[in-house]
This record gives C-alpha cells, structure tokens and sequence, in this order.
C-alpha cells in the first residue's frame, strides 16, 4: 500500500506535506490531485519538504502526497539512442502523442517503449556463471551502435534460462540467474538506476588518450582526455552553444548525450533540427543514431533542470559500462546552479556567496566526478567525458560557479568577447585557456599524429604569448619602431590565428582531424624558421611577407583533409622557392652595393 500525506504549504516548485514519517528521503512522490511528480529533499520529523518536477499553480492545502517507494530512476535499455527526453526522464514524442503540443501535467509515461521489438543475440549460455557487469546478449539498436544488455552490477550467479535469440520486446526477460543463496533473479531488457547514485566500474584510469574533437585549437593546444572534464564559460554571444555542438558532432566518442539545460527554447529548437540531419563524420550516417537528447530549456520547470543533469549521466554511465566512449554536453551548468539557488531560497537555507547555496562546490563535484575513464564491472574499457558549458554573468570568470567548476576540472577554454565581436571563431582566448591533459595525451599524438606535436605546441603557445607583449607595444606607440624579429614574430601569430586557430563551425573546415592541424602547424613554423633566417641576414620583413605565397598560408586551412598534404607541399616548395629568391636577391643587392 502506497504512503499517504497531506499537503500543508506551497511555495513555486517546494511543498511542505505532513503525515510523512513512512516515507523515505529522496523518494518519488506524486503530488495533489493532478498527480505532479515531485521528489522528497528534506525530511523533519511528520513533514517532508518535496521539489515538483511540474508546474505547482492549483494545488491545494489538504490535497494528498501519494509514496512510490523508489527514488528518481531512469529506465536503461534499447530504445534510448536518437530519443529526446525532458529533465526526468520522459520521452517528449510520447508526451506530445499523448498530450499534443500543450502538454498537461501529471503525464505518466515510460521512457522505453514496451512494444518496441528488436532482434536478440544471446551471447551467454545455460550453466554458465556471470557476475554484474557481464554481457548477455546485444541487439542492434542503431546502424551505429550495438546495444549490449548487461548482468545488473549487483547481481551474480548462475545462469538457468537466457532467450534463446530472435525477436525480443522491450518488456521480455532476457535470463534468469541463480544467486549463490539458491534465489533466482529475472533480468529485464529494460533495467532500472536511480539517478543520483553513480554506476559502479572496477578500476579508473590513466586520462592518457585524448577525445579527438577535430576543432584545431582544442586538439592541438588545449586537449582533452577520454574520461576528462572540461568547461567552456564565456558571456551572452562568446558561442558556447556552438562549440558544444561542433563537440558533440565531430568529437570521435562512440555516444553523446546533450543535455540542454536551462537554455533558451531558440538555442534547444536549433538542436533538435539540426542533429537529425547531420551526417557522422565517420560513417556518414545521421549523427542521431549515436546522440541522445535531453531538453529541458529555461521555460520549463526549474527543479526538473536540477534533476536533468543527473538523468543524463545515468544514461551516459549505463553505455560507458557497455564499453563505449561516451561525451555527455552540458549546455550550462550555470543555469542547474541557478535552479539550485531558487529551490534553496525557497527551503529558506543561509545563502552563500551571490545567493548560491554553501553546497554548491559539492555537487558541482558529484557531477564532475562520475566523468572518468575505466574498466567496467565486465572488464571493457569505457569512458564519460564530461565538457560543460559555463554563462558567467557579464563574463566575469570570478564568479562563484566558474571559480568552483575550475577546483574540479582539468581543461578551461575560455571564451573571449573581443574574439567574438572580430568574428574569430571559436572564442578560445589562448592566453587564458589550459589544459592539464597537454602532457599526459602527448604521447599518443606523437605515436599517431607525429613526434613532434609536444615541440610544436610548446613552440606556438611561446609565439602567441610574445605577441600579445608586442600587441601591447604596437597600440601605445605602433608597428613602425618595432625591430624586424618582432614584427615577424607578430606577423607569425597573424598567420597563426588566421590560418590555424580560426575555424567555422559552417564550412568544409568545420571538422579538422589531427593531421590536417599538424599539417598547418608545421607549414606555418617551417615559414617562420625560415624567415627568421633572412631577417637575421638584413632582409626587411617587408619584402618577405607580401609574397603570394606567404599570403596563401592562411587559406589553406579551407582546404578539405584530403587536398591537404599536396596542397601544403606544393604551396611549401613554393614558399621555399621565394624565400630563397628573396634572399638571393637582397644579396645581390648589398654585393653591387
């Protein structure tokens, strides 16, 4: 029999409710009698203080408060991969064949289509013993992912009935297991996790492989790991929403889970049309039959954005203990902290900095710490990487949820309004962005980019930090009384950010693989090496840089990954042949001198 209690006060998304003392703490509720479904959050004494995931207008004091006895979960199986879904969980095409574009509340669905059917592989057998973790069988839920149905990880034993292949529902037993305590426990197609608990895995490792992302800045400066965490905060206009969508693209994770939380309807709407026409990079196939959506914008409930967050790491940790490298997106987590701050101002705890809550650090570090690369419970490897987008207030990056997110991740690509108001993009300022995964994923670039990609990368940060020295030379007093070995250096860190850092997100250079990067890397250094030669022979930086091969070099960069090795050999032989016509010349010239 259900628990019953009785709503005593309403303020927006909390409700106070007695007669509560058989419930438990973080259990689902339904709520009033539109049977909104709410969440307890604190518990004192007979009363419990409940979060609505729904609208509260028209509840009633005296109304019930119904138990479910089970805490905010998801359902996990076949089915999820190319579905969007709101904050808790619930499918929006269901919602809107059920309520039509108006939805009403209290709808009570399932995430997983029970009717749906899949072709089963069983890949265990009868007698064999299997521990949580392990796989059972697969079905092939997109053309681009096998969806592997797993042991529940804290399940054990052995098997006494699997399916035996074919045709399967989402609602079918796939095997029955005998513990070793003589019960027999039925695994489901469809599995249960709540939410808030992380999905456990057998041991973490090293960050040493990077999240290949195909945006040069990134993977050629500031990289990220597999099983990284990384944040992009920038104000209104930097492009965080684009960059995290040329992530979620491009980026070489085997799934991406994108959470849009608490941003406008616009940016969410561009989402949603636009990823089901993409096409992978990889495959060519629509980019959502690896892509799950949650869409939970800032017109929706405020406490459904708080629980959004963990909806879609649950999902993302389920397909990571499958074995896959998943990317999770959150697009922002500014706008989670802010729900935070409304539901604490309502349950009239002490305020912290800026109105935050004092436990604000904390689960900002739950969150970013369910990220990680790992050994699954069945011994695969797998990965989250977390990369979540931060909208600082006027772009102030001392802001309390900035300052907290940067204790816990270890790559900051810090978006510049200047950047974005010269049409540079992506804003990554490069002065003021890092990442502590540089040296730990170098290894792997010089065994499949090249030896020299650490040297490289070192070489081009010292560049673009001696000419914001020169930068700052150049705007008190101008270019003119500047040596020659500067204005090269300046005119390099052009050719740089021109032809290297800069990237539209609505081009062929949209996606840029490692060695295209490299590839511009070295043409760029190897004019520079060059030119520095000649300058420190007496030649003026004038006549070097006008060549028409000079200028090509920021071009190059629109030309598609398989033009490119004979594009930028052919335009560095021509280089080569200037450079030295420029220098044989001006020898000549100071010889009849």
């Amino acid at each position: 029999m259900n628990s019953l209690g009785t709503i005593v006060s309403v303020n927006g998304p909390v409700v106070r409710a007695r007669a509560m003392r058989t419930f438990g703490m973080r259990e689902m509720v339904r709520v009033g009698k539109l049977n909104l479904w709410g969440e307890i959050i604190r518990m004192e004494g007979e009363e419990a203080l409940i979060q609505v995931f729904e609208d509260t207008q028209g509840l009633h004091l005296g109304e019930p408060v119904i138990g479910t006895g089970r805490s905010l979960s998801v359902e996990l199986g076949p089915g999820l991969v190319g579905k969007i879904f709101d904050g808790i969980g619930r499918p929006l095409d269901t919602l809107f064949e059920l309520e039509g574009a108006m939805l009403s509340r209290g709808v009570k669905t399932v995430m997983v289509n029970r009717d749906s059917m899949w072709d089963f592989t069983p890949l265990v057998e009868v007698g064999e013993t299997v521990s949580g973790g392990m796989l059972l069988g697969a079905v092939q839920e997109t053309p681009l992912l096998e969806h592997k149905i797993l042991v529940p990880p804290n399940v054990e034993g052995e098997i006494t009935f699997v399916h035996q292949g074919g045709t399967i529902s989402a609602s079918d037993i796939v095997a029955t297991i005998k513990d070793p305590y003589g019960n027999t426990v039925d695994v489901p197609v469809v599995q249960v996790w709540p939410v808030r608990k992380p999905r456990p895995y057998r041991e973490r490792l090293l960050p040493n492989e990077p999240l290949v992302t195909g945006q040069r800045i990134i993977d050629g400066l500031f990289p990220i790991a597999r099983g990284g965490v990384a944040a992009i905060p920038g104000g209104f206009g930097t492009g965080k929403t684009v960059t995290q969508h040329q992530l979620a693209k491009w980026s070489d994770a085997h799934l991406v889970v994108y959470i849009g939380c608490g941003e406008r309807g616009n940016e969410m709407t561009q989402v949603l049309e636009e990823f089901p026409q993409l096409k992978d990079p990889r495959s060519g196939r629509p980019l959502m039959e690896r892509t799950i959506l949650i869409a939970n914008t800032s017109n929706m409930p405020v406490a459904a954005r708080e629980a959004s967050i963990y909806t879609g790491i649950t999902i993302a940790e389920y397909f990571r203990d499958m074995g896959y490298h998943v990317a999770l997106m959150a697009d922002s987590t500014s706008r989670w902290a802010e729900a935070l701050r409304e539901i604490s101002g309502r349950l009239e705890e002490v305020p912290a900095e800026e109105g935050f809550p004092a436990y604000l650090p904390t689960r900002l570090a739950e969150f970013y710490e369910r990220a990680g690369r790992v050994i699954t419970l069945g011994g695969n490897e797998g990965s989250i990487t977390i990369i979540g987008a931060v909208s600082p207030p006027g772009g102030d990056f001392t802001e309390p949820v900035t300052r907290n997110t940067k204790r816990f991740i270890r790559c900051f690509w810090a978006l510049d309004k200047s950047l974005a108001g010269a049409r540079h993009f992506p804003a990554i300022n490069w002065l003021e962005s890092y990442s502590e995964y540089a040296r730990e994923v170098e290894d792997w670039f010089a065994a499949h980019v090249d030896p020299k990609w650490g040297e490289y990368r070192d070489r081009v940060r010292e560049l673009l930090a001696e000419d914001e020295k020169i930068q700052q030379v150049i705007r008190l007093v101008g270019e003119d009384v500047l040596p020659d070995e500067q204005k090269l250096i300046a005119f390099t860190a052009f050719l740089l950010k021109n032809g290297y850092l800069q990237q539209s997100a609505f081009s062929d250079d949209a996606y840029s693989p490692p060695e295209k990067g490299f590839a511009i890397l070295d043409l760029i250094l190897h004019f520079y090496e060059k030119a520095s030669e000649l300058v420190k022979r007496g030649v003026p930086l004038s006549l070097i840089r006008g060549g028409k091969p000079v200028l090509e070099i920021t071009h190059i960069r629109e030309r598609t990954s398989e033009e490119i090795t004979n594009e930028i050999s052919g335009l560095k032989k021509e280089l080569d042949a200037f450079l030295d016509k420029v220098g044989s010349e001006r020898k000549a010239t100071r010889g009849r001198g």
